[in-house]
């Protein structure tokens, strides 16, 4: 519960600050810069992954091995920053374990 709290005040934070009228039906948004420095600053996360969709856009996750807190953002091309997720427990995954029934 604590950390919905926590985001939401971030989130807040952001939209108070991006310029941009959002609705909320839309994620908070704001330069990809301050964002990252949110989420360094104010839960301790630092990014454990980064992939690009198909529609161009980077995906990014961000989580602290201290709170175990994470957050998933995706970033259009012109350095616009949206936070998607956020929740607790992140646990980094190293095996390889492929899906069953896939032989490949």
């Amino acid at each position: 519960m604590k950390r919905i709290t926590v985001t939401t005040l971030l989130c807040a934070s952001l939209a108070a600050t991006s310029g941009a009228g959002e609705t909320r039906s839309n994620p908070p948004c704001a330069a990809h810069d301050r964002v990252i420095g949110q989420l360094a600053a104010r839960f301790g996360e630092t990014r454990r992954a980064i992939g690009l969709a198909a529609d161009n856009t980077m995906v990014e996750v961000f989580a602290s091995d201290q709170t175990g807190s994470w957050t998933i953002t995706v970033t259009t091309p012109e350095s616009m920053t949206c936070l998607i997720a956020s929740g607790e427990a992140y646990q980094a995954r190293t095996d390889s374990s492929r899906p069953q029934g896939h032989d490949t």
